[in-house]
């Protein structure tokens, strides 16, 4: 019989998701699906506007994490321009995007895992949410709010307001910083490095009752992409783009942002309006483009880069891989680089707001349509995000296109779920604790379609088991 689960208070719904699992003949797991059933539109009624207005509009495409699309979209409008930014506002973009992982991470890690990795996985439903983990470990909240807040405050002080700040623009940034601003940063920036290196050393004296999580949260072998310079130094603004194989092999480098169509395809399913990028040269023209699979985001980035670039983040990282065997292929490890990312963004923020240069004036160029088409490359906490425009001689756009880093992610979490639900569906039956490790499976990779869905502990969900005929055996409903 059918059942539903729910949640009380349901939180906001931003995102809506449905899993289909199908059992074979004798009972066992043979397939499972992850759909989007949303749909926005972003790429066609971006068409029309003006390129200059493009930061501004397409930060709204996400609340959780509009920087990132501001700095996606105001590169490419540089690269429209042929503006060559003033190097204060490289410096301040930098802080921006580090103030960006900070508050993104902080939320995914204190607000959304943290109910599961405290309470448990078999907790009380209408407990295991932030309120619960408030309630069990009020310091521990408090301080991961406070992260948070600092993450924002880092934003609003170089682009002007907390969500979809308007001063991140084609050119540089609207506004220098002043040396109040700077001061009130760097004292604040004490306690978001000690939450951090707090945090951190949580997850990881935490790492002993995962065993099973580690080995079944989307564990495969597959490719990383992220951004990349020749130093080797982690990197989240610049720099060209590189894939790395499971066992840390580079397998393409030095990849230019406007090139990235010769190596990434984009495959669309019926069954789910999130589209599936995959890696090019490993897809033949009758293949299944699950043999592109790359993952993008913390995981991949740590796969990427040789350093952090700051001495404490180096330090996490050498304990990182070690406990992950080199290259790390766990999607649990998710939740374990996101600290260390947020680490390093201290670490870093700390160099980059004690360089005088950061209040030099000079902050925006200025220039004129040089060229019709430029793509944009950042990477978002979810992980490398791109934006691509077609303008004519005016500027107005005749053609986006976006590649979100959730999407691609997208055949990564599909074969999350086909593991998870393996390793804990013995049949028809489907206890709620293992419908919340599916969601938790999904949430490793933090997608922006749940990111406030799951803030109180559960994401709208619905699990169907199908026999081999696809006749319907049970489902579950959240939400």
């Amino acid at each position: 019989m059918a059942q539903t689960v729910m949640i009380d208070p349901v939180t906001r719904i931003e995102g809506h998701a449905k899993i289909t699992i199908g059992l074979d003949d004798a009972g066992a797991v043979d397939f499972a699906r992850f759909h989007v059933t949303e749909f926005r539109g972003f790429e066609a009624f971006c068409v029309g506007r003006p390129v200059w207005e493009m930061p501004s509009l397409t930060a709204r495409t996400c609340g959780i994490c509009p920087v990132s699309h501001l700095l996606a979209s105001a590169k490419a409008g540089d690269a429209v321009m042929g503006a060559h930014i003033p190097p204060t506002a490289v410096l301040l973009r930098r802080v921006a995007n580090l103030g960006q992982i900070i508050q993104s991470h902080a939320l995914s890690f204190f607000h959304l895992t943290s109910p599961d990795l405290l309470l448990g996985w078999d907790a009380d439903p209408a407990q295991r949410n932030v309120f619960g983990v408030m309630a069990a470990e009020p310091e521990l909240a408090r301080r991961g709010i406070r992260l948070r807040s600092f993450g924002q405050s880092v934003i609003e002080a170089v682009a002007g307001r907390k969500v979809h700040a308007p001063g991140i623009v084609p050119g540089g940034v609207a506004h220098p910083m002043t040396s109040e601003t700077r001061d009130d940063l760097r004292a604040r920036l004490v306690e978001a490095h000690t939450t951090a290196q707090d945090a951190l050393a949580l997850f990881v004296g935490m790492l002993g009752r995962y065993d099973r999580e580690i080995r079944a949260f989307g564990n495969f072998p597959s490719l990383f992409l992220g951004l990349a310079d020749d130093s080797g130094v982690w990197e989240h603004y610049d720099g060209h783009l590189k894939f790395v194989d499971a066992t840390g092999q580079v397998v393409a480098d030095h990849i230019a942002p406007n090139d990235y169509r010769d190596w990434i395809g984009e495959a669309a399913g019926p069954d789910s309006y999130l589209k599936s990028p995959y890696f090019k040269p490993l897809v033949g023209e009758h293949d299944d483009v699950a043999r592109g699979t790359y993952r993008v985001g913390p995981l991949a980035r740590l796969n990427v880069c040789s350093t952090m670039g700051s001495p404490l983040a180096d330090e996490a990282l050498q304990a990182y891989r070690e406990r992950a065997g080199g290259t790390a292929t766990s999607s649990f490890f998710y939740h374990w680089a996101r600290l260390i990312e947020v680490l390093a963004a201290t670490e870093q923020m700390a160099m980059l707001l004690a360089d005088d240069a950061i209040l030099d004036p000079i902050v925006r160029a200025t220039g004129r349509i040089s060229h019709t088409r430029a793509v944009g490359v950042s990477e978002a906490p979810r992980g490398t995000l791109f934006h691509e425009y077609r303008v004519d001689t005016d500027g107005v756009l005749e053609d986006v296109n976006m590649i979100i880093a959730t999407g691609q992610n997208n055949l990564a979490m599909n074969q999350t779920v086909l593991q998870i639900a393996r390793e804990w569906i013995d049949g028809p039956d489907i206890p709620e604790p293992v419908l919340n490790r599916i969601e938790a499976g999904i949430r490793a990779f933090d997608p922006c379609l749940s990111c406030s869905t799951h803030a109180l502990g559960q994401m709208p969900l619905s699990v169907e088991l199908v026999d081999a005929d696809g006749g319907l055996i049970a489902e579950r409903h959240r939400g």
